[in-house]
């Protein structure tokens, strides 16, 4: 347990400073913004492992409605409190440091629900589970997950994913999954492999260059395992990546 949590002290570490913390890209999140239905006036929006909420201050700037910004991260929390202030959008941003597996909010209060790159930490079923007695009627939630893009998967990418994201799964298997949960899926959008490498890894490998150095075994660790991973999206990238699953509670 302790080791966990040096492993999770040293990854927090590494994306510290970073806009994001996950693949992503400013311009498609607000092209996936445009494809939803109409919300209502005022929606009450929840954004689920925000990280440093670049996420958040999208719709906080787009909507002009009070934004539930959750994440398990303190410190990304306050970064995010800061870029808000800058932005003149704080009074839109109310951060929670909590597990996003365990909301304790009211049921049916959740208009537009937004989680990106987060949900796979309890599983794409197990946030959909989770979330979906948050939602009010005809709610719409937009859930990005690492899926495969295809079903012929090589043997390689499928044991590396095994350690990786061993819960994994095809766009048609969690389309099943969404439909299955009480939502409806209404749209299944593939986030561009440029938005990993610009976006994130490239900003990342800056963060890494400052901790090449490091005495701490655990950080040349999630190092070394960042790097490998990096190493694999390049070469695989056609056969997985993240889907934003675009879908109503029904």
């Amino acid at each position: 347990m302790e080791e966990q949590k040096k492993y999770i002290r040293a990854l927090i570490e590494l994306h510290r400073g970073l806009e994001r913390q996950g693949p992503g890209d400013t311009d498609y999140s607000n092209y996936i913004i445009s494809q939803i239905p109409e919300l209502p006036t005022n929606p009450r929006i929840a954004d689920i492992g925000c990280g440093a909420g670049a996420g958040t201050l999208i719709l906080a700037d787009k909507f002009k409605s009070k934004i539930r910004a959750v994440d398990f991260s303190r410190e990304f929390l306050d970064e995010l409190e800061d870029r808000a202030k800058q932005r003149g959008l704080e009074h839109l941003v109310e951060t929670i440091e909590c597990d996003m597996g365990n909301l304790d909010w009211e049921s049916g209060t959740i208009n537009f629900l937004w989680s990106e790159g987060a949900a796979y930490n309890i599983t794409f079923e197990g946030a959909l589970k989770a979330w979906r007695p948050l939602m009010a009627s005809n709610g719409i939630a937009v859930i990005s997950e690492m899926n495969y893009f295809t079903s012929e998967v090589p043997e390689h990418v499928k044991i590396f994913m095994q350690n990786a994201y061993p819960a994994i799964k095809t766009e048609s298997e969690n389309s099943d999954i969404v439909n299955s949960s009480g939502f409806e899926v209404l749209g299944i959008h593939r986030l561009p492999s440029n938005a990993w490498w610009n976006n994130y890894y490239e900003p990342l490998r800056k963060n890494m260059k400052s901790f090449k150095n490091s005495n701490d075994s655990i950080m040349q660790s999630v190092i070394s395992e960042t790097e490998e991973e990096m190493k694999f999206f390049e070469e695989y990238e056609k056969f997985y990546g993240y889907s934003f699953y675009i879908m109503k509670a029904v």
